[in-house]
């Protein structure tokens, strides 16, 4: 029944999350709620950093992708479990300094950087910006220059792999907004042109292929056609590099299909391309950044609802609404994501019928689960949609005007608020009359 092997039903048949009651939980913090298995994220974590460290004999660092799930609480983490964080915005930089990061082991991407973020990124010491234009750069130097300072960069450049997922999840080929493709000849073109800026210092390079992948060939591919022009800009342009970002895109288990091998096999067989390909040309093993963020959080997270109006449309569909919906999780409405979920104070029942888990905004694309396979549901029930934990609080709105729910972290039987439910007055507290 249940997806998760850190999840547990009680004697009373209720799903129990981190030594919690759901039922309970959904009982003193309300619904929707986020709620976040903490050992489960700091589990995931360190696979990933003793992987590293492992197959890299130390040489090696795992930056968690902010863009999963932004929260001082999860910055906070991520340093006890010394890991490092990517950012890719002002917001989530500025989120990552408050909740006292080490800015030495931040990496800023983004395509579009402004002037504020790049000027934030610098004054605040960050240790590598990703640079993904060529008006970035220029910025960079520039504030670099009136600081009397040089900063150090990653150039992201597009290996042309094909990922085998979604297109909007898919980074890595030629027709995408992000880097410099090598296989047109642009990033080699631009490396000649970034190593003349005297105010920056070219690191390595930096790629990323996609999300939600379960294949091992496309991360082994594109580690050959990185360490290939990492070798051409060492040799073709004498520039001494040490950094190679290999990016992420790790896959999860969201519903039965789904395949996701371990972490570390991702992480060796990765690692003897890079090895290999080095003993091969003569060349020194670079520093490894790789940057999961979904499967670190995302099979940690649960959404609980409550189960309000239930429509029987007879011979087409049985809807269930919920009350949550896109504002909370819009990822089904952007890519038809696929979810399972169970009937959280029922948890060791039989599925009976298939429904559609329908939200409560006044949209008809508002659909969380369609056909999802549930024992028969009742006005009341608590709901459980599992592995939510990525991309659901990150991309949440105010759609409709519906506050933001509540964010908790359990762990062994306690529950921690991360982030505070929003009220009606937080709605308007920026409005203008």
């Amino acid at each position: 029944m249940l997806k998760h092997d850190y999840m547990d039903i009680n004697s009373e048949g209720h799903l129990v999350i981190g030594g919690c009651d759901t039922t309970h939980l959904a009982e003193e913090y309300s619904t929707p709620l986020y709620v976040f298995d903490e050992d489960r994220i700091r589990d995931n974590m360190r696979l990933y950093r003793d992987s590293v460290d492992k197959f890299y004999d130390g040489k090696g660092r795992i930056l968690y992708a902010s863009k999963a799930f932004s929260t001082k609480y999860m910055y906070k983490i991520a340093k006890e479990e010394n890991l490092g964080v990517d950012v890719v915005s002002g917001g989530e930089l500025y989120t990552a300094i408050s909740a006292g990061f080490d800015t030495e082991k931040i990496v800023f991407h983004g395509n579009n950087k402004s002037y504020d973020e790049i000027k934030m990124a610098i004054d605040s010491g960050v240790g590598r910006i990703v640079v993904d234009g060529e008006g970035e750069i220029e910025k960079i130097d520039s504030i670099s220059r009136e600081k009397n300072v040089t900063t150090n960069i990653l150039i992201r450049v597009k290996p042309g792999v094909d990922a085998h997922t979604h297109e909007f999840i898919s980074t890595g080929h030629i027709d995408c907004k992000f880097g410099f493709s090598i296989e047109n000849g642009e990033a080699k073109d631009f490396l000649k042109k970034a190593k003349e800026f005297k105010n920056v210092c070219i690191k390595g390079f930096h790629c990323h292929i996609g999300s939600q992948i379960f294949l091992l060939d496309p991360f082994r591919h594109t580690a050959k056609i990185m360490m290939e022009f990492y070798k051409m800009a060492r040799d073709e342009f004498s520039l001494e590099l040490g950094e190679l970002n290999l990016g992420g895109g790790f896959g999860i288990k969201y519903v039965e299909g789904d395949t996701p091998l371990n972490y570390p096999d991702y992480i060796e067989a990765v690692s003897e391309v890079v090895k290999g390909y080095c003993k091969d040309n003569n060349m020194e093993v670079p520093f490894i950044y790789m940057e999961p963020g979904r499967s670190i959080v995302g099979d940690a997270g649960t959404t609980l609802y409550t189960v309000g109006t239930i429509k029987d449309i007879k011979n087409v569909r049985k809807y269930v609404s919920i009350d949550g919906g896109i504002g909370d999780n819009p990822r089904y409405i952007l890519y038809d994501a696929e979810y399972d979920a169970i009937i959280a104070n029922r948890a060791n029942e039989d599925a009976t019928e298939t429904v559609t888990i329908c939200g409560k905004c006044c949209e008809s694309g508002d659909i969380i689960i369609k056909d999802c396979h549930l024992p028969k549901a009742d006005s009341g029930d608590i709901l459980a949609v599992m592995s939510t934990g990525a991309y659901n609080y990150s991309m949440a709105s105010n759609y409709n005007r519906i506050p933001r729910p509540c964010a908790i972290m359990v762990s062994k039987g306690k529950a921690k608020v991360i982030i505070k439910r929003e009220t009606y007055e937080d709605l308007i507290r920026n409005d203008m009359v």
